[in-house]
């Protein structure tokens, strides 16, 4: 009974640890001018099977995240693989990548990353499987290797408030940039008169596969949200985005996904709370003591 509670303050503490350093590091940025757009959350999602702590999953989790923090300093991209020549699969190997979005340099990118490494596990702990979208980054780890498999299921959608049902112009000038950037092969800005966007593939795709995720995704756009002046579409392995400038809301309507960066919100708000609480504990049994 005292091993189990002693793992779970255990537990706890790693986990206010996690926040401090998120809340130190949104801090740090935002006090050295870094472009807090590239934090604004966009979705996770989180397995549902869960790994046991201290198991060897966990180990390669957490050499995982720090590999990405690490060589998020020298690539805006890079694809791992942990543990898959040395344990059994369903037990410790894992699968992963991140990747910045193309216009971010690179001292961003790597800032970026950390706060996607920090939030990931607090979003989705002890999951065998996750995915975040930042703005300005994603990052994703398996117990199964998906790397280089085209995947185009949808994952996050959103659409603006504002529509532009009658403007002719306005249609004809946002499907010359869809396919403009349908081309892309990688990242890519495009823009025809006051329509603008941008489209990526994450780096594991060949040409071919990456061709084809954004044409679902440009399908997407144009179906999903009808005559919104702007919209967002996210698929597992690309994006595409545009809007009409003077039009986009950063409060645009979305898909429920959208929830989660409210909850994450909520979370951490807690949790900063219950990290308060822990270190006055900490000091009035130092004083009784």
């Amino acid at each position: 009974m005292l091993r189990s509670l002693q793992l779970h303050s255990t537990h706890k503490t790693i986990l206010v640890l996690r926040l401090l350093c998120l809340l130190f590091l949104l801090s740090s940025l935002s006090s050295h001018g870094y472009p807090v757009k590239a934090h604004i959350f966009i979705y996770a999602g989180c397995s549902q099977e869960k790994y046991q702590p201290n198991s060897p999953f966990e180990a390669n989790v957490n050499s995982f995240l720090a590999s990405l923090a690490s060589s998020s300093s020298q690539v805006s991209y890079n694809s791992l693989a942990i543990g898959n020549g040395s344990s059994p699969q369903a037990d410790g190997s894992i699968y992963g990548l991140f990747q910045c979005r193309g216009d971010l340099k690179i001292l961003d990118c790597s800032q970026c990353i950390q706060s996607a490494v920090t939030q990931i596990g607090l979003v989705c702990p002890y999951s065998y499987g996750a995915s975040l979208q930042l703005e300005g980054c994603y990052i994703r780890y398996e117990h199964v290797d998906f790397l280089g498999k085209l995947d185009t299921s949808l994952r996050h959608t959103k659409c603006s408030k504002s529509s532009v049902s009658s403007d002719v112009d306005f249609f004809r000038r946002r499907d010359d940039v869809l396919a403009d950037l349908q081309g892309t092969t990688g990242f890519r800005v495009s823009s025809s008169g006051l329509v603008e966007g941008f489209a990526q593939c994450l780096g594991d795709l060949n040409p071919t596969d990456c061709s084809s995720c954004l044409a679902d995704a440009v399908g997407k756009l144009k179906t999903v949200c009808g005559s919104a002046s702007a919209s967002d579409v996210y698929l597992a392995q690309c994006y595409a985005r545009y809007w009409a400038s003077g039009y986009y809301d950063s409060s645009s309507d979305s898909t429920s996904e959208d929830q989660v960066g409210k909850t994450v919100a909520i979370i951490v708000g807690v949790l900063a709370g219950v990290a308060v609480l822990i270190v006055l504990l900490s000091v009035c049994r130092k004083k009784m003591g």
